[in-house]
């Protein structure tokens, strides 16, 4: 099976054309470093995303505060991890950075909170 996908691993921005069996990488083409390769067999055989979103807030100083997994997580657990924030809700200030979540779902990853939020 052929696909067309641009490289996003550099400044370059290469059109790959890539040869899969559905969920096995064959062959890369149109690449021009190693990064080409790497990128094209991460997103056909295992894809991985890093969830940005918001959390609800209660008595601070926002109606919600966005959060970010510490790092990417698969692509088919996205929605249960959309799920999953839909029932946290953050009661006391938090400094940028602070883990909102750890280890959220299981997925070796926390969700940690993208600023700064202070009481009412």
């Amino acid at each position: 099976m052929s696909r067309l996908m641009t490289c996003i691993e550099c400044p370059k921005g290469c059109r790959l054309e890539l040869e899969t069996d559905g969920s096995r990488l064959i062959s890369v083409e149109g690449n021009e470093c190693k990064r080409g390769i790497t990128y094209a067999r991460q997103e056909i055989e295992a894809p991985v995303r890093t969830l940005t979103t918001s959390v609800l807030t209660r008595g601070l100083e926002l109606k919600m505060l966005p959060v970010r997994s510490s790092k990417p997580i698969p692509k088919g657990k996205l929605f249960a991890a959309m799920d999953a924030v839909k029932l946290i809700t953050v009661t006391t200030p938090v400094k940028a950075g602070a883990v909102i979540a750890p280890d959220f779902l299981g997925l070796g990853a926390d969700l940690v909170a993208c600023r700064r939020l202070n009481k009412l």
